[in-house]
């Protein structure tokens, strides 16, 4: 039989190691420090943008932020409407978010305005050193950096692939918006390449759903014409509309992005902008663990993509080459 002696001293160590215990069961216990992100999309609430939010929060789970747990996101998406858009953006502001994740200049422009020093990190501007928002690519400085969609040499290519998919255009419209640098820039460089391929190229300004359709009135009927769809709030906002005037006038057009394409558009070139959102996912991490912005280095896009339906070939009379086919990173049937 053990001694009285020898249960106490186990009963003393049971207690002790208890006690000793107690402290980090409390501290497990504790509920993590909440960390506020804002994110504000210039473009609307819709199967895209939700995509695009969604592939930046679940690259924030990976990483180990949970939502309820140890961050907030507040999302505001303001569909390419100026008011909305600073509307928007102060009321985030307000939220006092430690970083803002802000999709195209529109939306960069807006949360400068009501907080010049609030982290920022960026998609969708495609010149943001032009854009006046950073020194360099290398070096940004200051409270912000970010992701680029584009290179503007990249506008002339958009028209050799509308050129390669109907060579018989003649005349292009290139639909932009022109409060945008970047835009004027891309439209600068398509007006360059077109000259050399006797192609004569002319703008087309649309802030809304009225001057698209404007646009396209004034072009309907010419059978040697097609068009350049750049990226911004308006043309991936009324995207659809674009798309479904392009077929119903039998213009051919290249665009931006895959998801144009993959919604019935005939032809794209440029990047999966869902990889940036995921990338920013990565910067905002490192600026909630300490990290400045204007310490981490604007990212390029290293991959274009080209990217063809063929349904909407057929429907405009289009023979699209095997040679073209090949090099197609994603064929749409």
């Amino acid at each position: 039989m053990r001694s009285n002696h020898l249960r106490r001293r186990e009963f003393i160590t049971l207690v002790g190691g208890a006690a000793a215990a107690w402290p980090l069961a409390v501290r497990a216990q504790q509920p993590e420090r909440m960390r506020r992100i804002g994110v504000l999309m210039a473009t609307a609430n819709d199967a895209v943008g939700q995509a695009l939010v969604t592939a930046f929060r679940q690259e924030l789970e990976k990483l180990g932020w949970t939502e309820g747990r140890n961050i907030q996101i507040d999302d505001r998406f303001a569909a390419a409407d100026p008011a909305r858009i600073q509307s928007y953006a102060a009321e985030l502001v307000r939220l006092t978010p430690e970083v803002m994740l802000a999709q195209t200049s529109l939306a960069v422009t807006a949360v400068l305005r009501e907080s010049p020093s609030i982290p920022i990190v960026f998609v969708q501007i495609a010149d943001p050193v032009g854009s006046g928002f950073v020194a360099s690519l290398a070096h940004p400085g200051g409270s912000m950096t970010g992701f680029t969609p584009a290179e503007f040499s990249m506008a002339g290519k958009m028209l050799e692939v509308l050129k390669d998919v109907a060579p018989h255009i003649g005349r292009v419209a290139v639909i932009l918006n022109p409060e945008q640098v970047p835009g004027v820039k891309m439209l600068q460089t398509i007006e360059a390449a077109a000259g050399s391929i006797a192609v004569h190229a002319t703008a087309a300004g649309v802030h809304d759903a009225a001057e698209i359709e404007r646009t396209f009135d004034a072009f309907a009927g010419q059978s040697n014409f097609g068009l350049i769809v750049l990226a911004s709030g308006p043309t991936i906002v009324h995207r659809k509309l674009i798309i479904e005037l392009a077929a119903r006038h039998r213009m051919p057009a290249v665009y931006m992005y895959p998801f144009f394409v993959r919604e019935g558009g005939l032809v794209s070139y440029g990047i999966e902008i869902t990889d940036q959102y995921r990338q920013a996912a990565l910067y905002v991490d490192r600026i909630l663990k300490g990290t400045k912005p204007g310490d981490l280095p604007i990212q390029q896009p290293t991959k274009f993509e080209l990217v063809i339906n063929l349904k909407a070939a057929n429907a405009l009379g289009l023979t699209i080459t095997r040679e073209f086919l090949f090099r197609a990173d994603e064929v749409i049937e």
